[in-house]
């Protein structure tokens, strides 16, 4: 729906305003109250079907093989994969055919083809409702979430009767249609275990659960929270990871601006915001070597389900990241270097156009690439995988508020940056004219920051524990449970 709006305003001409004649620059006629208010209608109705898609898709995608089997686990591995090349091929064909159609061809055709596509979408989705695997909803997990909070802060004075088995004194229930995994009991943020610790004042129903969820929670509920807060440090250090990739559909514009995107001899150019297809296009070529090649490859040297871990294949993208980075900046100092010295004579945009070829921004383009095969998509599956059953739309929509979270810290970079500099005898490194600018500094800087991240990441990985990775001997209190009283536990 929000589309269509969208395409209307450019089809009928009483909900947009008039084109401006060359002779009339500077005083075109605005867009009415009505005008905006239709447009902006539709701005948000895509965005609140865009924010109900996006996270779900992942989850509800997933949940449809049986993880239960062999052939279920590596259909999921091969999920995430999948999903990313399908979604950046569906990038690359709106960055260079839509765009096309629209600038060259009609606005009204430009936005009503993804307006049909999404409703074709819609179809084969209804169509295929009868064949899904529907995971019913089983009430709000963030409610769980405050429960812990609220009682563990209630009982903060209270103490285990045994540290070294804190699963002794935790009231252990496991709801009989729960989705979750039976999570056992670890060592790590100790100070939530207090609710659960079982009191003489707590009362028990006769199907085993608390009576008040708000004065005492379960073991599981705990152990539930502990694995959100543990992905939170990994969540941080994919926010700055993404700094670095932001630059690439950024600055990069620029670059290629005032560089010369000549095709060989021809008069053709290619444009400028263009260039970041090179990046979807290493993206889309490696994802399906990886799965197919690398991965079985990586699984038979060490055994794993996935080849190498996710936290290692998050890790190896931070690190091609930072590489990017380092490319990037001496593309820069060498296409600043012939702008100043050797431009094309009688054009000018910003400022002198270097004649060195905008292919050579290629390489850097294709490293980012490869970093967000191995980064981002590391991220979806992790966050998917870390996260308890019932929160997987949050774990989708995670990775997604990073991403947004990355672009705000970017623009903040770039405002320290531009005041840090104004007055600096190199001058302001990022101004209009990149020729008077020294963008390659800028570069060397978030390639700096990548290098802490790293040492933070790697940090944070080595003090992370999987999902499911405590002290197994915990789950046997379940099994005593069924024949103790819980008072005498």
């Amino acid at each position: 729906m929000g589309l269509l709006l969208i395409d209307f305003t450019a089809v009928f001409k009483n909900l947009h305003p008039p084109h401006c004649k060359p002779e009339e620059k500077g005083t075109c006629k605005g867009p009415t109250a009505g005008q905006m208010a239709f447009l902006l209608t539709g701005f948000g109705m895509l965005i609140v079907g865009a924010a109900g898609i996006r996270p779900c898709n992942l989850a509800f995608g997933a949940d449809q093989f049986d993880q239960k089997t062999e052939s279920g686990k590596r259909g999921v591995n091969s999920f995430f994969n999948w999903y990313m090349f399908t979604f950046t091929f569906a990038q690359m064909i709106a960055l260079t055919l839509i765009v096309y159609i629209q600038s060259n061809v009609s606005w009204g055709l430009g936005f009503g083809i993804p307006a049909i596509l999404m409703l074709i979408s819609c179809v084969l989705f209804f169509m295929g409702s009868k064949m899904y695997v529907k995971v019913k909803a089983s009430g709000s997990p963030m409610k769980s979430v405050a429960q812990v909070v609220v009682v563990s802060i209630a009982k903060r004075h209270l103490k285990l009767k045994e540290p070294e088995r804190p699963w002794l004194s935790m009231f252990v229930y496991m709801p009989p249609d729960s989705i979750n995994s039976n999570l056992p009991c670890t060592n790590q943020f100790r100070c939530l275990d207090k609710a659960a610790i079982l009191t003489p004042d707590d009362k028990i129903n006769p199907d085993g659960s608390a009576a008040d969820p708000w004065k005492l929670c379960s073991m599981q509920q705990v152990e539930e929270v502990k694995c959100l807060l543990r992905v939170l440090p990994i969540w941080a250090a994919a926010l700055i990871y993404h700094i670095a990739i932001v630059q690439q559909h950024t600055y990069v514009v620029f670059q290629a601006l005032q560089s010369n995107r000549r095709l060989g001899k021809t008069s053709f150019q290619i444009p400028a915001a263009s260039y970041s297809i090179f990046l979807m296009l290493g993206m889309t070529i490696w994802i399906p070597i990886y799965d197919r090649l690398l991965v079985p490859f990586l699984q038979r040297l060490t055994g794993k389900e996935g080849g190498i871990t996710l936290l290692q294949r998050i890790g190896i993208g931070i690190f091609l990241s930072v590489i990017t980075m380092l490319v990037s900046a001496f593309v820069e100092e060498h296409r600043r270097t012939i702008a100043l010295t050797k431009p094309i004579p009688g054009i000018q945009t910003r400022g002198d156009i270097s004649s060195m070829s905008g292919f050579w921004l290629v390489p850097q383009l294709t490293l980012a690439g490869l970093a967000e095969a191995f980064a981002a998509i590391g991220q979806i599956e992790f966050y998917y995988k870390q996260f308890p059953e019932n929160m997987r739309s949050i774990a989708g929509s995670l990775f997604f508020c990073g991403m947004a979270g990355s672009s705000y810290l970017s623009s903040a970079l770039i405002a320290i940056v531009h005041r840090t500099t104004e007055g600096a005898k190199t001058g302001n490194w990022l101004p209009e004219d990149l020729n008077k600018g020294r963008l390659d500094y800028y570069y060397y800087l978030i390639a700096a920051l990548g290098v802490i991240n790293l040492g933070y990441f790697l940090m944070c990985s080595k003090w992370y524990m999987y999902k499911g990775g405590g002290d197994n001997n915990a789950l046997e209190v379940v099994v005593v449970q069924k024949s103790h009283d819980q008072h005498e536990i």
